[in-house]
């Protein structure tokens, strides 16, 4: 199984968590994509566009899968960013 990550300097990764379901999904490829999903395990999809480009990430019961019951700090070494929006 091969899985492409194409990173265009155009692309934005985003993030994005959804407290009343405890998901978190990172988007790789801006856009429309139609995938298909490669279940990890009951809690983790990779969603694969056309290509087998890597276009997502989901995971379910974010808090238990992704630590201590609370989501982790995000570090991002050599990558440059800016913020679009905060959650208040």
């Amino acid at each position: 199984l091969y899985i492409h990550f194409i990173f265009k300097e155009s692309d934005a990764m985003k993030i994005s968590y959804d407290q009343e379901t405890d998901s978190l999904y990172i988007r790789l490829v801006d856009g429309y994509h139609e995938c298909r999903t490669l279940r990890l395990n009951d809690e983790i999809a990779l969603n694969i566009g056309a290509d087998e480009v890597l276009v997502g990430v989901e995971i379910l019961d974010a808090k238990e899968v992704l630590g201590s019951g609370q989501l982790p700090q995000v570090v991002l070494e050599n990558i440059p960013f800016k913020i679009v929006s905060t959650a208040a």
